[in-house]
Formats: structure tokens, sequence, C-alpha cells
């Protein structure tokens, strides 16, 4: 009997656990390591930032769930991978043994490498539900004193479209409360252009976003690198193709959410051989780690090399589709290995993203995810918002019920019919 193990219980390894639960069935263990028991669905989180969501609304009890499909849950966390003994050092001290492990731990958010930014100093942020709720906190703050806003990504970012969104969302509320007169909107992003969203835009992103923000009458400074955040203003150095500073810019602030680069998490950062200098886990083109093959990654953990080369670095951000389908190929040549067969599944990395902008939004299709591509699609309206809700609804049904089927995949083919996913024909039962 082989022991499968998941580092990590978000989006990709809470859907690795199911999945490798159906495909290796009773006579193989699988467990799971996660820092606590709860799993939150993390694209809600600027919904919560502005009050349209709470917390209990988008949470589910991992302890129930994994005991029904059984699978075994140590939530003390983990404290540091030991891969040449396939072992895991637990938090308390007690370690978990793997014949196989996939990591899927997500990222450690690198809010300490720029100055005064983070949810500790004078900025705030959707990554973690609880920062979510702090921002709400900020955001009711700002409505009863209304001044100027800051929203974007730091350089180093790999995660673009949830800070479009919160600029957006933000708007939304801020027109709801009647203040959104009073609160000037700067929009600070990394990315060498509006809508590049670190995969060299797609479709007409760039259009689109611009054509959005001009609507809404939000400013942008792109090629940004934020250079220190005061409680007043936020310092950022735009920066010229030549890689030296072609303006300063000093906004006055009294409300900033700006999304921060990523790094691997601490218990694997710096293990030789099974990542690199930031963090992020090697992998090849079946997930496997060269160094340890018996290490597989999924999700946002695993090092992807830019798009190419900007004025301020970017990462290259891993939606859902390709989460998803990283995991299928992972929970499949882990399914060879243990009946003796090399691995042969190839994830896809196609992306399909919906990005909510309160009361509309905008789509995009990529195959694969960097150019040049077989499908190259965006498309924005009303429906992309209701979209979004029934994704929602949809995902945190199929993590409450234990579900391993792919939504991902369905969305992307339903998107290529435009007007099926404008009509949200989703069959999910909601």
């Amino acid at each position: 009997m082989a022991h499968v193990v998941v580092l990590g219980a978000g989006l990709g390894g809470t859907i690795a656990a199911y999945e490798l639960r159906e495909a290796l069935g009773d006579e193989h263990a699988v467990s799971v390591v996660s820092k606590g028991s709860r799993f939150y669905f993390v694209p809600s989180n600027p919904w919560v930032g502005v009050g349209w969501r709470d917390k209990a609304s988008i949470e589910v009890d991992l302890d129930a769930v994994f005991f029904k499909h059984n699978i075994g849950l140590h939530s003390q966390g983990a404290k540091r991978l030991h891969p040449a003994e396939r072992r895991i050092e637990l938090s308390d001290g007690e370690s978990i043994t793997y014949d196989y492990l996939v990591i899927a731990t997500g990222p450690d958010l690198a809010f300490d490498e720029i100055e005064g930014f983070g949810p500790e100093a004078h900025t705030q942020s959707v990554c973690h539900v609880d920062h979510a709720l702090q921002a709400k906190l900020a955001v009711d703050a700002l409505i009863a004193n209304p001044g100027p806003a800051v929203i974007g990504a730091v350089q180093g970012a790999s995660c673009f479209g949830p800070a479009y969104e919160c600029a957006f969302i933000l708007d939304k509320a801020l027109r709801d409360a009647k203040v959104r007169d009073r609160v000037p909107m700067t929009f600070v992003t990394s990315e060498p252009y509006i809508g590049h969203l670190g995969l060299d835009g797609v479709g007409d992103t760039n259009g689109l976003l611009e054509s959005e923000m001009r609507q809404h009458h939000i400013k942008w400074v792109c090629n940004a690198r934020l250079d220190k955040v005061e409680k007043d203003k936020v310092l950022v150095s735009e920066m010229a193709e030549d890689g030296s500073v072609l303006k300063s810019h000093d906004i006055p602030q009294v409300f900033t959410m700006m999304l921060p680069a990523f790094r691997g998490i601490e218990a694997i950062r710096g293990v030789e051989g099974l990542t690199n200098p930031r963090g992020f886990v090697l992998a090849d083109k079946y997930q496997r780690n060269p160094a340890f093959p018996e290490v597989f990654s999924v999700g946002v953990c695993v090092a992807i090399p830019p798009v190419g080369k900007t004025p301020v670095p970017l990462g290259v951000p891993k939606t859902g589709f390709m989460i998803e389908s990283m995991v299928t190929a992972t929970v499949q040549n882990i399914s060879q290995l243990t009946k003796g067969l090399a691995p042969d599944a190839v994830a896809t990395w196609n992306a399909v993203c919906l990005a909510d902008f309160g009361d509309s939004g905008i789509a995009f299709v990529a195959q694969p995810q960097i150019p040049p591509r077989n499908v190259n699609w965006s498309s924005s309206g009303r429906w992309v918002h209701l979209a979004k809700i029934a994704f929602e609804k949809y995902f945190l049904h199929k993590i409450r019920s234990g579900k391993s089927e792919p939504f991902y995949e369905r969305l992307a083919m339903q998107a290529l019919g435009i007007e099926k996913l404008k009509k949200v024909e989703f069959d999910a039962g909601f």
C-alpha cells in the first residue's frame, strides 16, 4: 500500500486529495497536511473585502468532508519538508512519511520586501480571507472619510486579475455608498501595459480594461516599482524600457490595496534540488521534481519562467484551469507509478479567467496560457458577473460534497461557444 500525501489544502490541494482518493481507491492511503482545517474560496476574497460575502459563506470544514471520504487530515501544518527522507516535519514536532508527495502549498506573501507594505503596515490585501476582513474595515473607514485610493500589484507579482477586480469592485461599493466622487482612484501596476496580466495580454484585454478604467475614472501607472508606502502616500518609480527611472510618483492615499510578490513557503524554501531561488518547486512536464521523483507539485508553488523580459519583473499567473489540469495530470501519473508504470500524463496549461467588476466583468480564454496560442479570446459584460457567482456556488458545492469532476474544462468549452457562456448555462443545480 502506498501513502500519498498532499501538502496544502487550498484550491489545488483539496481537488488533488479528492482525485487521488477516487483514482487510487481504498488500496492506498491519502492524507493532507494543512495549516488549519478550513478551506476558504480565495476568489471570493475581493467580495469579502467590501462586505458582499462573510467568512462563513466561503468556508468549508475539511475535517468533516475528508473523514467522509477516507482522507487523513493533519491540520497542525508543516514546519519543514525533508524530501531525502520522504518525511514532512509537522509544526508540533511530529512527522509524517510518504511514498508520493504532492506539493500544493500556494505561496508565501512577500510583504516584507517593501517598506511599509502589507496588512501589518499601511496597505490592505485580499490574498487571505482574514486580510480581506481587515480590508472591509478599511473600506468602511474610507466610506466614512473619503480620500484617495490606490489599487494594483507590485514588482514580482504574478496574480493580476484580483487587482483589477478589487479596483472595480471598490468603485461599485463606493458608488453604492454615494461617495465615489470624493475618492480619486489610481491603479499602480508592474505590468508594462494595462491588461498584460503576466500573460502578454489575452485577446483584447488591453483595450477592454483601458476602456473600463476610463469609464470608471481610474487613472493608472504602468511599469511601476513600488518603493515605499507611508501612512498618507505611496512612493512609486515608473521605469523606462532600459531599467532606469523614467518618473517618480508620490501618490496620496488613505486606502491602498496592492497584491504582493509570491515566493515558496518557508517549509520548502531553500531545499537544494527541490526549489528555485524564490522557493518555487522545480517540475518537469509530468509535474515531477527532477531531484526527488516521488515529489510532484501543482498550482502557485510551481516554478514557471516569465513570458518575456519586462522593465519591471513579473511572474506568470497560475489560473484555476491550469491548476486543475496540473492536478489531473499529477493524479494520473501517481496512479501509474503505484501500478509499476511510467508517468505519461502532461498538463495542458490553458487559462480561463472570470474577472468580476461588481456589476460587469471581463472573461478570457488562452489556449495555451503562454503565447503563441491556438485560442486567444476575451469578452466583457454583465454576464461575467453572473458567471462568477455561479462559479463560486459550483466550486463550494464541489468541495463540500467531495466531488472531483473538473469545472474549468467545461467552462472553457462553453466559453468557446460564447453565447452559451453569456447565458450562464451551468448545470450545477443552482
